[in-house]
């Protein structure tokens, strides 16, 4: 009969997902998720990041939101995604 895994007290806790908006210097919206948000906006200050906040740094965290999972980070970007320039604003200040 197979061991069972025991968690290991020394494992790192896992880290929590969310969903994040960026303005870029030159006035556009960035939506990203990530699991290690200060690590993610270092990348694209750096241009490391996404190819689309590449050369359009620095960039300035608006907003975030937790997320439960992975899962729901995705879906929440794609609903974000889908917003209107102007619904974006406005749930931004929300």
């Amino acid at each position: 009969m197979p061991k069972k895994k025991t968690p290991d007290a020394r494992a790192k806790p896992a880290k929590k997902w969310c969903l994040y908006v960026l303005r870029c210097k030159d006035g556009t919206l960035y939506c990203g998720i990530t699991n290690d948000l200060a690590s993610r906006i270092a990348r694209h200050d750096a241009g490391k990041g996404a190819r689309y906040t590449r050369g359009r740094g620095p960039v300035k965290l608006l907003r975030s939101w937790p997320q439960k999972g992975k899962s729901a980070a995705l879906k929440a970007e794609f609903a974000f995604k889908r917003l209107t320039r102007r619904a974006k604003d406005a749930f931004l200040l929300a």
